[in-house]
């Protein structure tokens, strides 16, 4: 099952992602090629290459719901739901629930914000998308089968900060994001994959 969810998994770049489920739905849409129309488009938190307006246009329908922080709804127009850390609710069958995302050893992510991470359950399977974090003390309780994590530093965790992550919260697929468009390279993606290897399966996405 975990790898039949894991074909729906499309990677768009830096953090943005579009999972082909009952539900289409983005994370994150930024600078993105994808025009296939959203069910559900989740938004971690508003700074520019995540809460992106001139994308979201790009795949949003009058019928899409838009997950966000109110940072983020007030930047959007539609069926906004407005979210913080510790939320559940259910869109169309599919469960989500909110997570903190901030930073510990930098400011550009304060914990006051209300920056999300998301765990979003498909065909059973729990898929977490970290956000803009750093390896933060809530990640020993998230319990995801697929977690994708930042890997670029500077902003986020760094690669290795990450392994620590995916050590704790032991998913059984771990992706790398938050490379390749502002900081980060596909070095940092493969230094996840090789000091996780022998101890969590990596799978590293090529960008649609």
């Amino acid at each position: 099952m975990i790898e039949a969810v894991l074909k729906k998994i499309n990677w768009l770049g830096h953090d943005g992602f579009r999972i082909d489920a009952s539900q289409v739905m983005y994370i994150d849409p930024y600078q993105i090629k994808s025009t296939i129309p959203a069910d559900i488009i989740l938004v971690s938190h508003d700074h520019f290459d995540h809460c992106s307006p001139d994308d979201i246009k790009k795949i949003q329908t009058k019928n899409t719901v838009i997950i966000a922080n109110s940072a983020s709804a007030g930047k959007l127009t539609g069926d906004r739901r407005i979210v913080k850390p510790g939320d559940r609710l259910t869109v169309a069958g599919i469960e989500i629930e909110l997570v903190p995302a901030y930073n510990i050893n930098k400011q550009f992510h304060q914990k006051s914000a209300g920056m999300l991470g998301f765990i979003i359950t498909v065909d059973g399977v729990r898929i977490y998308h970290a956000g803009d974090t750093d390896f933060i003390p809530e990640m020993k309780n998230i319990k995801a089968d697929i977690a994708l994590l930042p890997v670029s530093g500077t902003y986020v965790m760094t690669a290795d900060e990450a392994v620590e992550a995916a050590l704790a919260i032991k998913p059984k697929i771990a992706i790398p994001m938050h490379y390749g468009a502002i900081v980060g390279t596909q070095s940092d993606a493969k230094c996840f994959a090789d000091k996780l290897k022998g101890e969590i399966t990596v799978t590293i996405l090529k960008q649609e």
